[in-house]
């Protein structure tokens, strides 16, 4: 049975980019090319940095924001958050602190973002936040876009938790990656894959 959902999770994730594929073809878009001359970021691109994700607000103390970027380039049929999926990226962020985060979609499939659980990315549908106003609006509904959506939230509660897009079925997927809440840490980082650690 495991296998059966797995085929279903990848027909699913393939059938969201052919629907991509089709709507640029009808667009008349390239690669690389956006609707009215804006750029969609593609694998072809230069890599994602850590330090185009992650900043801290040099007026606040215990401020960090995030930026997440969703279908960032083709990694994982373009469910991804900043070209990493499946957990290969990590945000952490130090107890207590506030967080502010801004969700762009380079997609015109709908996307979105919610922090939860870390074991909730396994269902097709996510649920609500763990923190008060962790999440864009609508979450199961997602949005398209690159106008942008902002959110912010306190992380009041140590753990492993997970960026998930809350689309029915994107998290299953593997569009999600991880958010450790750290009561060690003095200061937030940015882990992509196996590299070390970005500190702002």
């Amino acid at each position: 049975m495991g296998d059966d959902m797995k085929r279903q999770g990848t027909w699913r994730a393939g059938l969201l980019w052919a629907v991509w594929a089709v709507w640029a073809a009808a667009m008349g878009l390239r690669a690389g090319e956006g609707v009215h001359g804006h750029p969609v970021p593609t694998a072809g691109n230069a890599a994602p940095r850590p330090a185009d994700f992650l900043h801290l607000d040099p007026d606040r103390p215990k401020t960090v924001r995030l930026t997440l970027v969703a279908a960032y380039n083709a990694v994982n049929y373009g469910m991804n958050f900043n070209g990493f999926a499946k957990g290969r990226a990590t945000y952490v962020v130090p107890l207590g602190w506030r967080v502010e985060v801004t969700f762009t979609n380079a997609s015109p499939v709908p996307h979105s973002v919610l922090v939860v659980e870390a074991p909730t990315v396994r269902r097709l549908q996510m649920g609500d936040p763990v923190f008060e106003g962790a999440s864009t609006p609508d979450p199961v509904r997602g949005t398209t876009g690159r106008e942008g959506v902002r959110f912010a939230f306190t992380a009041s509660e140590a753990g492993d938790f997970a960026l998930a897009c809350g689309f029915p079925s994107h998290a299953a997927n593997g569009h999600w990656i991880r958010l450790e809440v750290s009561d060690t840490a003095t200061g937030p980082y940015l882990q992509f894959g196996d590299d070390p650690p970005w500190r702002p």
